[in-house]
């Protein structure tokens, strides 16, 4: 009975996959252009840095936290090795300090506002997941999903895209 029901959770996996190929594969593409920073958002990375490796997101209330910004590959929702040793290091000053974080999940500007909202939640709680099997209380842990409406970076290139696909933290009260 478990494997009729993996197979047709798999068998559902794959139809979903080759929909979702299939709407891509109609967009229309569009020319790449210099990406231009976004104005400054209580969530933006103090950092320059476009390589797409995870930078330090300032996070503090009442004692300092900083967890590394969480960069995500396209059109998925799973950590990186380059986000690894970030997280690991967040999870610690978490676990010390109490401290109650909200986790926003960003996407690029590429694909519909409904799908976009639905991978950024997917990213945010990816994150979070992955914080509380490092012992981080699921108490401390809100997760936000603001699709393509808040990009760190302005502009229609993969230098741009790369950046806006991320997880970033919020300390709050």
């Amino acid at each position: 009975m478990t494997r009729i029901i993996h197979t047709r959770r798999t068998a559902s996996m794959l139809a979903l996959a080759a929909a979702l190929v299939l709407a891509f594969a109609g967009c229309q593409s569009t020319p790449e252009e210099e990406p231009e920073e976004a104005p400054p958002s209580e969530f933006s990375d103090a950092s320059s840095d476009t390589s797409g490796a995870a930078t330090p997101t300032a996070a503090t209330s009442g004692a300092d936290v900083a967890i590394a910004t969480v960069y995500f590959d396209f059109d998925k929702s799973e950590i990186r090795n380059d986000a690894v040793s970030g997280l690991r290091a967040g999870a610690v000053a978490l676990k010390e300090s109490g401290v109650k974080v909200v986790i926003a999940g960003h996407t690029d500007n590429r694909g519909s506002e409904e799908y976009n909202l639905a991978l950024g939640e997917r990213r945010a709680a990816s994150v979070r997941r992955y914080l509380a099997n490092l012992g981080v209380a699921t108490n401390q842990m809100t997760i936000v999903s603001y699709g393509e409406v808040r990009p760190q970076v302005q502009g229609n290139n993969e230098t741009a895209w790369a950046k806006n696909r991320r997880a970033e933290f919020k300390a709050v009260d």
